[in-house]
């Protein structure tokens, strides 16, 4: 990492709060834009959104209760189940003379709208219920302002529930998850690329369709939606926690057609070969560079190569599990070339795959110089949409 500003100093972060690797990664794609890039990753973007579950209700219906609400919601052009609502900021946040002090994940999350709980503490000596704090992150960035709800006692001890109820946010961004909306499985709080993934997939009432790293999931489900519930949706998940989660979504939703399978996805075609799908979606762990807003990233170039070669894994299975002429989608909320295009040329090359073009763009074309083929993948980009994201559409020889 490069130094950071004293601590006294740190109001928002900048590209300084890159690693040099991640620096290198931005310069290889982006050049001179690359400190464009840089800054709006420490950004929300211009719109925050959700998905209908049209299982359930209709876009109409969400759109007007949220427009009751106070929220100036709108559809998408393009994808119907998509609600947007602009973000407002960055705001001004009052200066607190108590510091709570929070884990990453948290203090990103406040960047979003949402309130503190009692995991994500790190430091909050002497807090009291009632006290007016100033929350920053690890590093000392400031995030916002709350007020305790929590003492440090019952922080220390409990370790859960709401802690800090966050009043100045940085950002005006719905927070929706304790919303009847949310909890009635009306909506998923989503970002557009993540949908547009599924759409791209575009599975088919009546197929087999397989998720192969599903959770918490979002995916998952909408996959089940767009088949309006008929045919059968696997999720596969190797780690219970995880899958569990993607229980609860899909319970949540009402999902009836899926099925959670308890599996390393990388052996799918090995341990389970009754599995035969028409569609597979690979969404693996990343480096999630393009996730916005990102207050730091220490992501390593050896990390980067590890993560790319895991994901090749996923890419060598699905081609197994596919049928002859069955899709496959291969989506991660990155940027570096190792884990974009460089694992769709390896779905080509080394797996019998051929790269097709997507039936819904809302991105740009992929990097061609990486292979010919990768201009009919697209690319989101954080200066222009709101996201960094990459999805590839393929399909394996018959």
């Amino acid at each position: 990492m490069t130094s950071r500003t004293p601590e006294a100093e740190r109001t928002s972060p900048t590209e300084e709060t890159f690693s040099a690797d991640v620096l290198k990664h931005l310069k290889e794609i982006y050049g001179k834009r690359a400190h464009e890039v840089a800054s709006a990753l420490t950004t929300p973007g211009k719109y925050f959104y959700l998905r209908v579950n049209t299982l359930k209700t209709k876009p109409t219906q969400i759109i007007d209760q949220l427009r009751r609400s106070g929220y100036k919601a709108s559809g998408h052009p393009d994808i119907p189940e998509a609600v947007r609502i602009p973000i407002e900021g960055p705001l001004p946040i009052p200066n607190q003379l108590q510091t709570v002090r929070v884990d990453k994940f948290t203090a990103e999350s406040v960047l979003l709208g949402a309130d503190i709980y009692a995991p994500g503490i790190l430091n909050c000596r002497g807090l009291r219920r009632g006290k007016k704090v100033m929350i920053v992150d690890n590093h000392g960035f400031k995030v916002g302002a709350g007020v305790a709800k929590m003492s440090e006692t019952e922080i220390l001890t409990q370790r859960k529930g709401l802690a800090i109820k966050v009043t100045h946010p940085p950002y005006n961004i719905p927070s929706l998850r304790e919303s009847y909306e949310f909890k009635e499985g009306l909506v998923y709080l989503q970002s557009l690329p993540a949908m547009v993934t599924s759409r791209v997939l575009d599975p088919k009432p009546g197929e087999t369709v397989v998720d192969l790293t599903c959770s918490p999931g979002g995916k998952l489900s909408h996959i089940s939606q767009l088949m309006g519930g008929e045919g059968i949706a696997f999720g596969i998940n190797r780690n219970q926690r995880k899958l569990a989660l993607a229980r609860e979504t899909v319970e949540r939703l009402g999902c009836r057609n899926v099925r959670l399978v308890v599996a390393d996805g990388r052996y799918l075609d090995k341990d389970h070969p009754e599995i035969k799908a028409d569609r597979c979606l690979i969404d693996p762990p990343c480096t999630a560079l393009g996730v916005m807003p990102k207050l730091y990233d220490d992501t390593t170039a050896s990390k980067v190569e590890a993560l790319s070669a895991y994901q090749k894994q996923f890419m060598r299975a699905a081609s197994k599990v596919v049928k002859p002429s069955g899709i496959i989608v291969y989506s991660v909320c990155t940027l570096t070339i190792e884990e974009c295009e460089e694992v769709a040329r390896f779905g080509v090359e080394e797996c019998g795959l051929t790269v097709e073009e997507q039936p819904l763009t809302l991105g740009s074309p992929g990097i061609k110089t990486v292979f010919p083929a990768a201009a009919k993948t697209q690319r989101f980009h954080p200066h222009l949409h709101g996201n960094g994201y990459f999805i590839a559409l393929s399909r394996k020889d018959a």
